[in-house]
């Protein structure tokens, strides 16, 4: 039994193997990141460090349009798989924390401070969840509900580094 995966996910009990076979679940879960057995949300965002730093080295309209579909086709990917796994936001869905850290760092300068200071603003606000942030996740259902809280968190992250970046305060 491993320390790191729980055999069985959602209300449908579907294994590691069959969410990292199936191209829907494999991208809702990070990649695989989602199914840590403790903090998938946290796991789903260093997973989106990755990312972060491929559309990091592009200009930044590509980045926007990139992060912008992330956005968009997250809302199909979190709503098909919480429908595979018969659960509305289920934990090891991370897709949503991929985009969120992505809104984070849309403005800011790749540097890794910026990296550091982006993923704590994001994670704070994904996991206090201020209005309105946490009365968007009680009343949307479905993909966009999944969605949206994560996108908010990562305006507002984003918002706040950016002040911090804009400030001197973070290189």
């Amino acid at each position: 039994m491993s320390i790191f995966l729980k055999t069985q996910y959602g209300e449908n009990k579907l294994t590691p193997r069959q969410i990292l076979s199936d191209p829907v679940l494999f991208l809702a879960f990070g990649f695989g990141s989602g199914l840590a057995k403790k903090a998938p949300g946290t796991f789903g965002t260093l997973a989106a460090i990755p990312v972060y730093w491929l559309f990091a080295h592009a200009n930044l309209l590509f980045y926007s349009v990139l992060t912008m579909i992330v956005t968009i086709v997250g809302v199909w990917i979190c709503g098909i798989a919480a429908e595979k796994l018969n659960e509305h936001d289920f934990g090891g869905i991370v897709w949503d924390e991929i985009a969120g850290f992505l809104i984070t760092m849309w403005l800011v300068p790749l540097s890794w401070q910026t990296v550091i200071a982006g993923f704590i603003l994001f994670r704070f606000f994904d996991i206090l969840k201020p209005w309105p942030i946490k009365w968007l996740d009680r009343q949307v259902q479905g993909g966009l509900g999944i969605m949206i809280d994560d996108v908010l968190a990562g305006v507002f992250a984003g918002g706040l580094l950016l002040l911090f970046v804009d400030s001197g305060w973070i290189n």
